[in-house]
Protein backbone atom coordinates (compact mmCIF):
# COMPACT_ATOMS: atom_id res chain seq x y z
CA UNK A 1 0.00 0.00 0.00
CA UNK A 2 1.09 3.57 -0.79
CA UNK A 3 1.08 6.31 2.02
CA UNK A 4 -0.75 8.98 0.19
CA UNK A 5 0.02 11.42 3.50
CA UNK A 6 3.45 11.52 2.08
CA UNK A 7 2.32 13.44 -1.08
CA UNK A 8 1.70 16.84 -1.20
CA UNK A 9 -0.79 18.17 -3.94
CA UNK A 10 0.46 21.88 -4.64
CA UNK A 11 -1.71 23.94 -6.69
CA UNK A 12 -3.70 27.51 -6.36
CA UNK A 13 -6.78 26.61 -5.20
CA UNK A 14 -9.02 28.22 -7.99
CA UNK A 15 -12.06 27.15 -9.30
CA UNK A 16 -12.31 24.41 -12.06
CA UNK A 17 -9.06 21.83 -12.39
CA UNK A 18 -7.14 23.54 -9.13
CA UNK A 19 -10.62 22.88 -7.28
CA UNK A 20 -10.82 19.40 -8.37
CA UNK A 21 -7.04 18.92 -8.07
CA UNK A 22 -7.70 19.45 -4.43
CA UNK A 23 -10.99 17.24 -4.00
CA UNK A 24 -9.45 14.52 -5.12
CA UNK A 25 -6.14 15.20 -3.23
CA UNK A 26 -8.11 15.33 0.00
CA UNK A 27 -10.20 12.05 -0.99
CA UNK A 28 -7.13 10.18 -1.61
CA UNK A 29 -5.42 11.30 1.66
CA UNK A 30 -2.52 13.54 0.37
CA UNK A 31 -1.49 16.81 1.87
CA UNK A 32 -2.61 20.06 0.22
CA UNK A 33 -0.71 23.32 -0.09
CA UNK A 34 -2.59 26.18 -2.06
CA UNK A 35 -0.66 29.16 -2.80
CA UNK A 36 -2.04 32.63 -2.99
CA UNK A 37 -1.12 36.31 -2.22
CA UNK A 38 -3.53 39.49 -0.60
CA UNK A 39 -6.44 40.21 -2.59
CA UNK A 40 -6.50 36.73 -4.70
CA UNK A 41 -9.72 34.87 -4.75
CA UNK A 42 -10.08 31.47 -4.15
CA UNK A 43 -12.29 29.19 -4.34
CA UNK A 44 -10.16 26.15 -2.41
CA UNK A 45 -9.27 27.84 0.79
CA UNK A 46 -8.00 24.88 2.53
CA UNK A 47 -4.55 24.51 3.40
CA UNK A 48 -3.50 27.81 2.20
CA UNK A 49 -0.14 29.65 1.78
CA UNK A 50 -0.37 33.42 1.70
CA UNK A 51 3.04 34.52 -0.17
CA UNK A 52 4.71 37.94 0.49
CA UNK A 53 5.67 40.41 -1.71
CA UNK A 54 9.14 39.20 -1.04
CA UNK A 55 8.20 35.58 -1.88
CA UNK A 56 6.17 36.92 -5.16
CA UNK A 57 9.14 38.36 -6.18
CA UNK A 58 11.36 35.45 -6.46
CA UNK A 59 8.93 34.26 -9.53
CA UNK A 60 9.26 37.60 -10.82
CA UNK A 61 9.98 37.35 -14.58
CA UNK A 62 10.27 40.05 -17.40
CA UNK A 63 6.46 39.87 -19.22
CA UNK A 64 8.50 40.33 -22.27
CA UNK A 65 9.78 36.89 -21.49
CA UNK A 66 6.39 35.06 -20.58
CA UNK A 67 4.82 36.39 -23.40
CA UNK A 68 8.05 35.16 -26.54
CA UNK A 69 7.81 31.49 -24.38
CA UNK A 70 3.61 31.75 -24.84
CA UNK A 71 3.30 33.07 -28.70
CA UNK A 72 0.85 35.45 -27.25
CA UNK A 73 1.28 39.80 -25.30
CA UNK A 74 -1.08 40.31 -22.42
CA UNK A 75 -3.10 43.44 -22.53
CA UNK A 76 -2.76 43.55 -18.71
CA UNK A 77 0.30 42.54 -17.74
CA UNK A 78 0.63 43.99 -14.62
CA UNK A 79 -2.76 42.36 -13.31
CA UNK A 80 -1.21 38.87 -14.31
CA UNK A 81 2.12 39.60 -13.06
CA UNK A 82 1.21 38.13 -9.54
CA UNK A 83 -0.95 35.17 -11.17
CA UNK A 84 2.75 34.30 -12.68
CA UNK A 85 4.20 34.96 -9.87
CA UNK A 86 2.74 32.57 -7.61
CA UNK A 87 2.53 29.65 -10.77
CA UNK A 88 6.33 29.68 -10.05
CA UNK A 89 5.74 28.09 -6.48
CA UNK A 90 3.32 25.81 -7.67
CA UNK A 91 5.72 24.16 -10.29
CA UNK A 92 8.64 24.93 -8.41
CA UNK A 93 7.50 23.19 -5.52
CA UNK A 94 5.96 20.11 -7.57
CA UNK A 95 8.28 17.04 -8.81
CA UNK A 96 5.73 16.16 -11.31
CA UNK A 97 3.29 18.84 -13.06
CA UNK A 98 0.02 17.56 -14.20
CA UNK A 99 -2.37 20.41 -15.47
CA UNK A 100 -5.40 20.74 -17.55
CA UNK A 101 -6.50 23.06 -20.61
CA UNK A 102 -6.02 22.82 -24.34
CA UNK A 103 -2.77 22.22 -25.98
CA UNK A 104 -2.12 24.95 -28.79
CA UNK A 105 -1.15 24.12 -32.55
CA UNK A 106 2.79 25.55 -31.11
CA UNK A 107 3.07 23.48 -28.50
CA UNK A 108 2.11 25.90 -25.41
CA UNK A 109 -1.16 25.57 -23.61
CA UNK A 110 -3.90 27.91 -23.22
CA UNK A 111 -4.19 30.55 -20.39
CA UNK A 112 -2.18 30.87 -17.27
CA UNK A 113 -2.41 27.33 -17.11
CA UNK A 114 0.29 27.15 -20.36
CA UNK A 115 2.67 29.40 -18.06
CA UNK A 116 2.73 26.71 -15.54
CA UNK A 117 3.51 24.24 -18.61
CA UNK A 118 6.60 26.28 -20.08
CA UNK A 119 7.95 26.84 -16.55
CA UNK A 120 7.73 22.49 -16.10
CA UNK A 121 9.24 22.49 -19.59
CA UNK A 122 12.40 25.20 -18.21
CA UNK A 123 12.51 22.88 -14.84
CA UNK A 124 13.00 19.79 -17.17
CA UNK A 125 10.17 18.78 -14.71
CA UNK A 126 7.84 15.73 -15.78
CA UNK A 127 4.16 17.36 -17.45
CA UNK A 128 1.46 16.07 -18.34
CA UNK A 129 -1.54 17.93 -19.93
CA UNK A 130 -5.18 16.65 -20.11
CA UNK A 131 -6.70 18.05 -23.34
CA UNK A 132 -9.90 19.24 -22.94
CA UNK A 133 -10.95 18.74 -27.15
CA UNK A 134 -9.29 16.13 -27.84
CA UNK A 135 -10.19 14.14 -24.49
CA UNK A 136 -6.87 12.66 -24.18
CA UNK A 137 -3.90 13.02 -21.63
CA UNK A 138 -0.36 13.83 -23.49
CA UNK A 139 3.24 14.17 -21.99
CA UNK A 140 6.15 16.56 -22.55
CA UNK A 141 8.79 14.03 -24.36
CA UNK A 142 11.77 17.58 -24.49
CA UNK A 143 10.71 17.96 -28.45
CA UNK A 144 6.79 17.09 -28.73
CA UNK A 145 3.48 16.16 -27.07
CA UNK A 146 2.89 12.26 -26.91
CA UNK A 147 -0.95 10.53 -26.03
CA UNK A 148 0.01 9.25 -22.87
CA UNK A 149 -2.15 7.80 -19.17
CA UNK A 150 0.35 9.22 -16.74
CA UNK A 151 0.45 7.90 -13.14
CA UNK A 152 1.15 10.46 -10.26
CA UNK A 153 4.74 8.80 -9.50
CA UNK A 154 6.48 11.47 -7.43
CA UNK A 155 5.59 12.75 -3.33
CA UNK A 156 5.53 16.72 -4.39
CA UNK A 157 2.65 17.38 -7.44
CA UNK A 158 1.78 20.13 -8.83
CA UNK A 159 -2.22 20.24 -10.04
CA UNK A 160 -3.16 23.53 -12.22
CA UNK A 161 -5.20 23.67 -15.49
CA UNK A 162 -8.06 26.13 -16.51
CA UNK A 163 -11.51 27.57 -14.65
CA UNK A 164 -13.20 26.15 -17.15
CA UNK A 165 -13.21 22.37 -16.30
CA UNK A 166 -15.69 20.21 -18.55
CA UNK A 167 -16.68 16.90 -17.07
CA UNK A 168 -13.95 15.39 -19.20
CA UNK A 169 -11.40 17.23 -17.61
CA UNK A 170 -12.83 16.34 -14.24
CA UNK A 171 -13.08 12.72 -14.96
CA UNK A 172 -9.71 12.86 -16.20
CA UNK A 173 -8.72 14.23 -12.71
CA UNK A 174 -10.66 11.56 -11.03
CA UNK A 175 -8.95 8.79 -12.94
CA UNK A 176 -5.44 10.09 -12.51
CA UNK A 177 -5.77 9.97 -8.77
CA UNK A 178 -7.46 6.73 -9.21
CA UNK A 179 -4.69 5.07 -11.89
CA UNK A 180 -2.55 6.44 -9.27
CA UNK A 181 -3.52 5.18 -5.57
CA UNK A 182 -5.85 2.44 -6.23
CA UNK A 183 -6.40 0.09 -3.38
CA UNK A 184 -5.37 3.14 -1.20
CA UNK A 185 -8.83 5.26 -0.72
CA UNK A 186 -10.13 6.32 2.68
Amino acid sequence: MIDTSKYILYSGGLKGAETEFGINAEKWGLREINFSYKGHHMDRVKDVCILTDEELKQGDISMAIVSRHMNRTYAEAEKIRKVIQSIFHIVNKGQQIFAVGWIQPDNTVKGGTGWAVELAKFFNKPVSVFDQDKNSWFTWNGSEWVPDLPIISYKELAGTGTRFLTDKGREAIRQLFERSFAGNQK
